[in-house]
């Protein structure tokens, strides 16, 4: 087993908190998938995590958005359930990855899609 470093963000830590409830790979549904990302702020939320992710897990601070803690609860809880995101709770603060492997293996070429999304600037 690979051990974790700040260079690969595909390698989780030693030790990790469990994930929270998350469908399983063979229950991931595109239209499930596709509604989840129909929400411009949780497509740029997955994009981000795609694009600029430095270590295994991201808090909500890391992606800068400004919005209210219960709406970002709310879109963060959405990604997870569709089973785009892996989330792990860390004391009070609950930190996401994007399943790729799965995303990548059941719906072939669509991070492929997100990460290449340009989002408007408005």
């Amino acid at each position: 087993m690979r051990t974790s470093t700040a260079t690969d963000p595909d390698v989780p830590p030693a030790e990790l908190p469990p994930p929270l409830p998350e469908p399983a790979r063979e229950e991931l549904r595109l239209e499930v998938v596709l509604g989840a990302l129909s929400d411009p702020l949780r497509l740029r939320i997955v994009r981000k995590l795609l694009l600029e992710r430095e270590a295994y897990d991201h808090p909500c601070g890391w992606f800068g958005l400004n919005r209210p803690k219960s709406s970002l609860t709310h879109h963060f809880k959405a990604l997870r359930e569709a089973g785009i995101l892996r989330q792990r709770q860390y004391g009070l603060e609950r930190r996401s990855r994007v399943r790729t492997e799965d995303l990548d293996a059941c719906f072939p070429g669509l991070l492929d899609l997100v990460a290449a999304w340009p989002p408007q600037t408005s």
